[in-house]
């Protein structure tokens, strides 16, 4: 490997794991409300401030053995994975489309998609301050950065909302507002062939996990599942294959 890239993916994986960090934080308080800026970290057993040596991405986290230094309650093992997400994500972008302005674009998606994950995971909410602004800067992105082009990045907001809307108002409710906006971000930053590619990912993932827990858990088919980790993952597939999955399936319906 060049001496170059390894300091680029290197400094991807740095910076990755430091905005993991703050990330965490706005898991933690974007659906409680809180700032994002003050009070400074702490432990939410026994509320002390978290010391800046303590809350060092990962190895803090591996040197207190998984435990706050004050109260000595386990620390959540959600911390260093989203660390570890980020971290790793950042060098997957890296590699995959270089050191730039496009690259800080879609990783901005990405950490926007993981926080929205565990949020919908833990309180089946996706935070309008997420999926609002984020159709702004998509569409900006897209008009002066991406080589999406504005038309395509529009029409991927509008086809991807207008489908879920659809589908909200044919089941009744059946489609959260969360979903439907968080598509129409996704397909803001990724354009119309890729939100239909989200969309398809989303629900084949969903489906399994759907059917492993009435197969194994005991799961009635009323049992809620966030689909908002799915789309997550329907994105991050579609923005590092998208193209090669769309070209592999046009040759496979050549045949």
């Amino acid at each position: 490997m060049e001496y170059s890239l390894f300091y680029s993916l290197s400094a991807a994986l740095v910076l990755g794991l430091l905005i993991g960090s703050f990330l965490n934080v706005c898991i933690h308080r974007l659906p409680i409300n809180e700032s994002l800026i003050a009070p400074s970290s702490r432990c939410p057993a026994c509320l002390h401030a978290v010391r800046w040596r303590d809350n060092i991405p990962v190895i803090s986290f591996l040197l207190l053995r998984g435990r706050c230094r004050d109260c000595g309650r386990p620390i959540s093992r959600r911390y260093p994975l989203v660390e570890l997400a980020n971290g790793v994500g950042y060098v997957l972008l890296a590699w995959r489309f270089g050191v730039g302005l496009e690259t800080a674009v879609y990783a901005l998606l990405y950490s926007s998609l993981l926080v929205i994950t565990f949020i919908d995971l833990d309180h089946q909410i996706i935070p309008d301050r997420i999926t609002l602004p984020g159709m702004v800067v998509g569409l900006t992105a897209s008009s002066v950065i991406l080589p999406l082009g504005f038309l395509n990045a529009l029409i991927g907001l509008l086809l991807g909302g207008g489908l879920f809307y659809g589908v909200a108002v044919a089941s009744r409710g059946g489609m959260g507002g969360g979903d439907i906006k968080l598509i129409a971000m996704i397909g803001a930053f990724l354009g119309w062939k890729q939100a239909l590619l989200t969309i398809f990912i989303g629900a084949l993932a969903g489906s399994v996990i759907g059917l492993f827990l009435m197969a194994f858990r005991g799961k009635s088919r009323k049992h809620p599942v966030p689909f908002g980790p799915f789309l997550s993952l329907g994105a991050v597939v579609s923005l590092f294959a998208g193209p090669a999955i769309w070209t592999w399936y046009q040759r496979l319906g050549a045949f």
